[in-house]
């Protein structure tokens, strides 16, 4: 008799463990799916260890050991390596092993009961010969698809009509099934190889060379990393070995893309989450069929079958999207690092605004570093400080700035083109009423509704919950709103009246939501079809468009309010990265940035393009803080829709912590109430990760066993702290 221990498809973690069923499909292995009873329902299962046993052994179980209903694959879709990555990840992110199953498959493949079903197409293949006389044109379809072998019944019908029909009801032709697959396109290379600057050769050779796991290759934007990328790629993939390049964001996954397929002119998987589930599913196929060796892909692609990974490539490392915000909350760079001991590859992190973790660790000798200090054109772009008091003070826009609008003028005269980031969404943030002050509240999350103007409607931005604009304001019965605040859609109006002459695309998270929509706005801008570029931060960073000579901030320091202990990092590299889109041509760049707190260091270091600067400022606060680098973070989230039920559960958890002798506890601390849920978080702070971890874990074994109803999220290492 064999039994099967399976991992059930519900992401909790008081389920983290085996269910045993009996399995009579002597072919079952560890790593498949399989159907199984679970209480009054069926569910999804996922085998962890498949072992034989007699019937003493089975009758010695307290319960009644129930069959697997069903054995849904027919080979293992998670080899060894990836096992003992799940295992890995459940104890780092104190997170259910299933879950992380989950996030390393497509969802086609996922163990869960809404998989759903993986795309077939018919296709024709001759059965037998023919047993009678065929007439000539019956004997010209036999003899073209003899040739071919196979065809796709659509083309087959298509060129052979009713002939074609007849041959399979004779029983000559047969039909079948086969899943669709991803189309491999072996273009030919149109990009050559470019000649490296002494700076990049430098750096290519220290990559190429290193007797260390991790490298940190520091480049200013318009250094040329992405072609010493492309080089090291060469030489990984003319030994055989396969290549990943991750891009933190969709919108810099076709211009990576691009540059690949022109390089190599191999076909390259694509994964990303803009891609439908057939589409991963065909793209995950390519990989784990060897039809490519070369990925290109955000955060998820890290997790693709390879078998023999030469080299993992993290472009704009620092970027906080590289961390996954849903359990388990991981981060790519620490399954790089995994994957890479794993398979003897090289990582590479690259940026022109380090990680302060990633920078100190080079800066300790943990990782190797690699400067590219000069951009390539050897011509930064000139920044122009313009403090917006002033300017609002001498009755200027509070939008546009004179000197900003003069420059825009000056630019679209001579046919060069333009970017202009706000890291604000929507038309208006705020809808209050000038009467009694009231603003308009998400009625589910403490957050203020955001006006939409092309649909006129308010949205959460946080929950997605939408309505009408009311006529009168709810507090006083007055119908005297205001919108208040700046959002893209004000910005593009407001230039577009200054600037009639002017075609303009905006790129935000509105016009995005269409399918390739990133891709077309990218390349219509590459093509010339407008003048100006204008969205939020997801311009700011990646893009290379030799034309654009004007990059314009506004709101530049808007950041630095949020309460966030990375509020300056996340300032620096925002407004760093924006001004790496000017001058990367021939042509001279300049910036202008918008800002009220003009002396702030991390404007300052922006101004003189000075990392280091920005480096030492910011790690002498953090020390003092006592915040990562120098300590580790644990986030716990307690959430409920009764305030009473959070409070009873975080004091519970204090009980805990309060014993504890090392370590700082912040909190409990009341953060915004969220989709109709009241929440509360304690902070873990401290030295030694694993003991955090350790004594987050305390807690939740407290929080099951005690039965608890409010919902514990647990983050280690939290990118942002709201």
């Amino acid at each position: 008799m064999r039994l099967a221990h399976v991992f059930v498809e519900h992401p909790i973690l008081h389920l983290d463990h085996t269910f045993t069923y009996t399995c009579h499909d002597e072919a079952i292995q560890r790593g498949e799916r399989v159907q199984v009873p679970f209480g009054t329902t069926s569910i999804i299962g996922f085998v962890s260890e498949v072992e034989e046993v007699d019937e003493q052994q089975l009758q010695a179980y307290p319960y009644e050991v129930k069959p697997i209903t069903k054995v849904i694959d027919k080979a293992p879709l998670i080899n060894e390596e990836l096992f003992a990555l799940a295992d890995w990840m459940a104890a780092t992110y104190i997170a259910p092993r299933i879950s992380c199953f989950q996030c390393m498959l497509p969802a086609k493949l996922k163990p869960s009961s809404t998989h759903g079903t993986i795309k077939m197409e018919t296709w024709v293949r001759i059965k037998q010969q023919p047993q009678q006389q065929l007439t000539k044109k019956q004997q010209y379809v036999y003899e073209q698809l003899q040739q071919v072998k196979t065809m796709l019944r659509s083309i087959y019908y298509q060129q052979f009509k009713t002939c074609g029909k007849k041959l399979i009801e004779m029983g000559i032709v047969e039909t079948y099934q086969k899943e669709v697959k991803a189309v491999c396109e072996n273009t030919i290379p149109s990009d050559e190889e470019k000649k490296l600057q002494p700076d990049q050769q430098k750096a290519m050779q220290l990559l190429w060379h290193s007797k260390q796991l991790v490298s940190l290759l520091h480049g200013v934007t318009g250094s040329g990393k992405s072609e010493v990328f492309l080089q090291l790629a060469k030489k990984v993939l003319e030994e055989k070995r396969q290549v990943v390049i991750l891009v933190p964001e969709i919108s810099l996954t076709p211009q990576m893309v691009q540059r690949v397929k022109a390089r190599f002119g191999k076909a390259v998987a694509i994964y990303h989450s803009a891609l439908n589930a057939q589409e991963k599913y065909e793209q995950y196929q390519l990989v784990k069929e060897h039809k490519v060796q070369i990925v290109v892909g955000t955060r998820s692609a890290i997790f693709m079958p390879f078998d023999n990974l030469g080299l993992i490539i993290l472009d704009e490392e620092h970027d906080t999207s590289y961390k996954q915000d849903a359990t388990p909350r991981y981060h790519c760079r620490d399954i790089a690092l995994w994957r890479a001991k794993h398979h003897h590859a090289k990582v590479v992190l690259a940026s022109a605004t380090p990680s302060l973790e990633s920078y100190a660790r080079a800066h300790k000798g943990i990782y190797q570093l690699v400067e590219l200090p000069q951009r390539i054109n050897a011509n930064f772009p000139k920044i122009t400080l313009v403090e917006m008091r002033k300017a609002v003070g001498n009755k200027e826009s509070y939008l546009l700035s004179n000197t900003l609008m003069d420059a825009i003028y000056e630019r679209l005269q001579k046919k060069e083109q333009i970017i202009l980031l706000l890291n604000r969404r929507g038309y208006t943030p705020i809808l209050r009423c000038i009467s009694c002050g009231f603003v308009q509240m998400c009625p589910h999350c403490e957050v203020a509704m955001s006006y939409h103007k092309e649909e006129k409607v308010l949205k959460c931005h946080t929950c997605g919950h939408t309505m009408a604009v009311p006529a009168y304001c709810p507090e006083c019965g007055k119908a005297s709103w205001r919108y208040l605040g700046l959002g893209t859609q004000k910005l593009e109006e407001f230039v577009q009246i200054k600037f009639p002459q002017a075609r303009i695309l905006r790129m935000d998270a509105d016009t995005t939501g269409k399918k390739h929509a990133h891709e077309d706005i990218l390349k219509a801008f590459g093509e010339h079809q407008a003048d100006i570029l204008l969205g939020t931060q997801m311009i700011a960073k990646g893009l290379d468009f030799d034309n654009v000579t004007l990059v314009g901030i506004v709101n530049g320091d808007a950041m630095l309010n949020r309460s966030d202990y990375r509020s300056g990092e996340l300032t620096y590299d925002l407004l760093e990265q924006a001004s790496g889109r000017s001058g990367r041509g021939d042509k001279a760049g300049k910036v202008i940035l918008q800002v009220y707190d003009t002396q702030h260091y991390a404007i300052q270091s922006v101004l003189h393009h000075d990392y280091l600067m920005f480096f030492k400022h910011e790690m002498r606060y953090r020390h003092l803080a006592g915040y990562p680098p120098y300590r580790y973070l644990v986030s716990l989230v307690f959430s409920h829709k009764t305030k009473e039920m959070v409070e009873k559960d975080v004091k519970a958890a204090m009980q805990i912590l309060e014993k504890k002798e090392n370590g700082k506890i912040l909190g409990p601390a009341s953060l915004n109430k969220l989709r109709d849920e009241y929440r509360m978080r304690i902070l873990l702070k401290g030295k030694d990760q694993a003991l955090l971890n350790h004594y987050a874990w305390d807690v939740y074994q407290n929080h099951i066993t005690k039965k608890a109803r409010t919902r514990l999220d647990i983050d280690v290492s939290p990118v942002v702290l709201e």
